[in-house]
């Protein structure tokens, strides 16, 4: 069965007077029950068009269309969309129950249905027993949950996100979008979640859509957007990175030869088998991909090169490098997992870096 589409973006466009913040932007289809997030960095328009999707911004141009209805007029109070803001919005007065109930009170439902509702949606965040609290009495993860609960209670067709985590301490961002994921999943919610978190994104994420300066950079799902960035921006900005420009010189035994400012690299990735000789292009090598050896003699093997280490991170999982490499401005990047027992090389060791055959590449 297919999967139905709630929501279309067709050649959006938002300026405010002479600063274009979103740029004739189209998204083709946001599904029932998917988590789609608008990932990039501050300023590139992500929550403008989250505002433009809730009614509390209205577009200069394009389309927002809605179970296959234009809605760009439709004021937020009368679309089936529900948004949790970045500051949560709590009414400081009412209890925690009368800040759920608020949004079906409005709507006039009967006292009995409110009832039914605010229950059901305590249950399912897990605030049983905080019913009579003021936020103020409650912790950021509490107020979350509120937030949240509020948003959902009135059953929309879309819930948007606008940064909520942000004012969470870190251990308590990754226990909320877990908690996030969960309540998303088990409702079937249409969800879009802005942040500017790259692995906030990559671990709720059904799709990911890059932004940057109002403009979409790539859509895909995590591995997508981690594996086969569609241009360097993506690349550089979901996590750490090594780019290395070089030109197609050749090809053998079904790879590609690679000229590189550090030498030939060999390229066994078929999906690029397609790129014609004297192409440039760009090669991203992910620093978890790249072995990492004690140098012990010279240095022959296909895809393998000397450095040297300039300093080093030690996170407890992963040790990461920076490395000099002969030819590169930039110093190279190389994640050793589980470095217990492994030991550590220190700042100015001479190493050797075996590099993978089967990597992603951009052309220029």
């Amino acid at each position: 069965m297919e999967d139905e589409i709630v929501l279309q973006i067709r050649n959006l466009t938002k300026k405010f007077g002479s600063v274009v913040a979103v740029n004739n932007l189209t998204i083709d289809r946001i599904n029932k029950g998917e988590f789609v997030t608008f990932l990039g960095p501050s300023g590139c328009g992500k929550t403008t068009l989250l505002r433009m999707i809730g009614g509390f911004y209205y577009p200069t141009s394009g389309d927002i269309i809605m179970h296959g209805q234009r809605i760009n007029d439709i004021p937020p109070e009368n679309r089936k969309t529900s948004m949790v803001f970045q500051n949560y919005a709590l009414f400081p007065h009412m209890t925690v129950y009368d800040n759920i109930a608020y949004g079906l009170k409005i709507r006039k439902l009967t006292h009995e249905e409110i009832d039914r509702r605010v229950r059901e949606i305590i249950k399912i965040v897990q605030l049983e027993g905080m019913e009579k609290r003021k936020p103020n009495e409650l912790s950021g993860g509490q107020q979350q949950r509120v937030a949240l609960a509020r948003c959902i209670v009135i059953e929309p067709e879309v819930i948007l996100l606008d940064e909520p985590l942000s004012n969470l301490d870190a251990t308590l961002r990754v226990l909320m979008r877990e908690e996030i994921r969960r309540i998303q999943k088990s409702l079937n919610l249409t969800t879009i979640f802005v942040t500017h978190d790259q692995e906030e994104a990559m671990s709720m994420s059904d799709r990911i859509v890059v932004m940057k300066d109002g403009e979409i950079q790539q859509i895909g799902t995590p591995e997508e957007i981690y594996e086969k960035p569609s241009n360097t921006f993506v690349a550089s900005f979901i996590g750490y990175i090594n780019l290395i420009e070089g030109r197609v010189i050749g090809k053998k035994d079904r790879s590609l030869v690679i000229d590189t400012p550090i030498g030939k690299l060999t390229n066994k990735n078929v999906e690029i088998l397609g790129i014609s000789t004297g192409r440039k292009i760009i090669s991203v090598i992910r620093p978890e991909s790249i072995e990492l050896k004690k140098q012990t003699s010279g240095i022959n093997a296909e895809n393998t090169i000397s450095g040297k280490v300039k300093n080093y991170t030690y996170i407890g999982s992963i040790v990461r490098y920076t490395i000099e490499v002969k030819g590169l401005q930039n110093n190279m990047i190389v994640s050793v997992s589980n470095p217990h027992g492994k030991g550590v090389f220190k700042e100015g060791s001479v190493v050797t870096l075996i590099l993978p055959k089967n990597f992603h590449c951009i052309q220029e």
